[in-house]
């Protein structure tokens, strides 16, 4: 049987820690990665003020839901975003821009096939549904903004059953500000039980992938110890002293069409760089 000619799709997600100070670094390593989508979270700048121009002269059209100073989270694609939701359900007097989700229209591959198939009806497009969703950090586990960390992900773990059940591709990326397993830390012992690295966290985790959602990078390097986040403090950069918080969460269908997976240490060694980096997948 032949091979086809298909459409190959690069996304990532990467927490940017204000696109204003970081724009340099951000735009050339978009130049040299060329993503198809990018999700981007802690755009920190309201959306009038996000540096659109610059992003659509690369080709990419910008859905925002920003917010002054904090927060805001971003979806950059070359297709054109459609069904925008600026909000996770659940809780009206949420105003946090923490979360946007929109149904990106991919063309179809065209099927090159023996003549003595029998042409199958294909649709032209193809629906991928993304989401850019920025986890509150929670500060300490026995604070309020803990409290309402736990409240978000138990809204997210809802909205994303909800999306399961539809016919299309879907990936769940952002900074979840948790690290699931001890691989994910550089030190378990050391880090048990404080934020990013605790049990109730990680119960939420797994109620994401009890739902059906795979975790792209670890299931393409099960037994990497890698890191996506390091603190500005303490040299954790430059002694290795980081985790894993930035994920991609893809329904089963969309894991089954995973090329390749992988994170982006690059732009963490730059001047002004973003503590996080960027973790991608193609498919």
């Amino acid at each position: 049987m032949e091979n086809y000619a298909g459409t190959m799709i690069k996304l990532c997600t990467w927490n940017v820690n204000s696109i204003k100070a970081r724009l340099p670094n951000i735009l050339e390593w978009v130049q040299a990665n060329t993503p198809d989508i990018l999700l981007l979270q802690e755009i920190k700048t309201i959306n009038d003020a996000f540096p659109t121009l610059e992003f659509e002269d690369m080709g990419y059209n910008c859905a925002l839901n920003g917010q002054k100073t904090y927060n805001g989270v971003a979806i950059l694609s070359r297709y054109p975003p459609e069904d925008i939701i600026t909000a996770l359900p659940g809780d009206p007097e949420d105003t946090q821009a923490r979360y946007i989700e929109a149904v990106i229209s991919i063309p179809t591959p065209e099927y090159a096939r023996p003549a003595a198939y029998v042409s199958a009806t294909i649709p032209e497009r193809m629906a991928l549904r993304v989401a850019s969703i920025y986890v509150p950090n929670g500060q300490s586990p026995d604070s309020d903004k803990f409290a309402y960390k736990m409240r978000f992900l138990e809204r997210l773990a809802i909205h994303a059953k909800t999306l399961l059940e539809y016919d299309e591709l879907l990936i769940l990326g952002g900074d979840y500000n948790i690290a699931p397993a001890d691989i994910d830390v550089w030190d378990a012992k050391k880090l048990r039980g404080s934020t990013c690295f605790h049990p109730d966290e990680q119960r939420h985790f797994r109620v994401l992938e009890q739902l059906g959602l795979i975790d792209i990078y670890r299931a393409s390097h099960p037994e990497t110890q890698a890191y996506s986040w390091w603190d500005y403090r303490g040299g954790s950069w430059e002694h290795n002293h980081g985790m894993r918080i930035d994920h991609l969460m893809a329904s089963p269908r969309t894991a089954d069409c995973i090329r390749e997976a992988g994170m982006d240490d690059g732009p963490r060694a730059k001047s002004k760089a973003s503590d996080h980096i960027p973790v991608w997948c193609t498919l």
